[in-house]
């Protein structure tokens, strides 16, 4: 009987720690401390971990809108922001506990083009069926795109560069052009040739989020939505929660972050989420509480 109870006291133990938690890549203004966790066991309500990692050492020395993806090895890679403008690529590290990270690194996708004002908010994503990463932001090339209402300064497009071991990368191309001003973008696999695309239209007075639908991740994309947040929303971050994805997005002129849920991405409902003040645009991916515990215990 004693056996008993300690082999099942261990699988317990065993299964606490590999249980699946939710973590947010953050930053706070003025994003010159580097990357935050926030961290939530139901998608909803978040906690700071309370300290930065990786330092933002490359392009400008900033860290704006880190995103994270997990690649086949186990590897968590991280690509950011790292400079308003002039900066003509994206800050990059690794890691494989989200304690210990390599050396940042200063990937320069669009030193080729020397009319190019920015390199914003990259995205990562990891194909598991082409075993590549993708990863995708946005830029303005002045006089490129008819410019509507915005400044030539700030008539982005998507562009987009593919690799497999982050030290060859694919020329960089352009992803999506909508017919406006766009960034923020953030692929979601739902199944096997089922892809959405959440994205910021950033034409004024939009300024507003919207998706997309595809059939691979590297588009075409097609119908546009309706916006289905308010103006002055931005950075969203897309987390399946049972069955149900939340979209998480910055509404910056009130200061908050908010939600929506929805099962179809075509209906939107609000949804009230418990988010740190100060947490700005990143990215929702799942690990474990062991993950989560050892990031917890390098705060203390």
């Amino acid at each position: 009987m004693r056996v008993l109870i300690y082999i099942t006291c261990i699988f317990l133990v065993s299964c606490t720690a590999q249980k699946p938690v939710y973590l947010f890549t953050s930053f706070n203004e003025p994003a010159t401390d580097g990357l935050r966790f926030l961290y939530s066991y139901d998608g909803y309500k978040w906690t700071d971990v309370g300290r930065t990692f990786v330092k933002p050492e490359v392009g400008s020395k900033v860290m704006r809108d880190p995103s994270m993806a997990k690649g086949a090895d186990g590897e968590y890679h991280l690509v950011w922001t790292s400079g308003w403008n002039k900066d003509k690529g994206f800050g990059y590290a690794h890691s494989k506990d989200l304690v210990h990270w390599s050396a940042p690194e200063f990937i320069p996708v669009m030193e080729n083009d020397s009319n190019v004002v920015n390199v914003w908010a990259p995205e990562i994503f990891y194909d598991d069926e082409s075993n590549q990463f993708i990863i995708v932001w946005a830029s303005t090339i002045p006089f490129k795109f008819p410019k509507g209402q915005e400044d030539e300064n700030n008539n982005h497009r998507l562009y987009y560069t593919v690799t497999k071991d982050f030290t060859t990368f694919s020329p960089s191309k352009l992803y999506l052009d909508p017919g406006f001003s766009v960034i923020d973008a953030v692929i979601v696999k739902r199944a096997a040739k089922d892809y959405v695309l959440v994205l910021k239209d950033n034409t004024r007075p939009n300024r507003n989020i919207k998706v997309a639908f595809g059939k691979d991740p590297l588009g075409p994309w097609e119908n546009v939505s309706a916006p289905f947040t308010g103006n002055f929303t931005e950075g969203p971050s897309v987390a399946k929660v049972g069955n149900e994805w939340l979209i998480y997005y910055d509404a910056y002129r009130n200061k908050r972050y908010d939600a929506v849920k929805t099962s179809d991405f075509i209906h939107f409902d609000s949804v009230a989420v418990s988010v740190p003040v100060g947490h700005k645009h990143g990215t929702i991916f799942m690990t474990t509480k062991k993950v989560l515990n050892g990031i917890i215990a390098s705060s203390k």
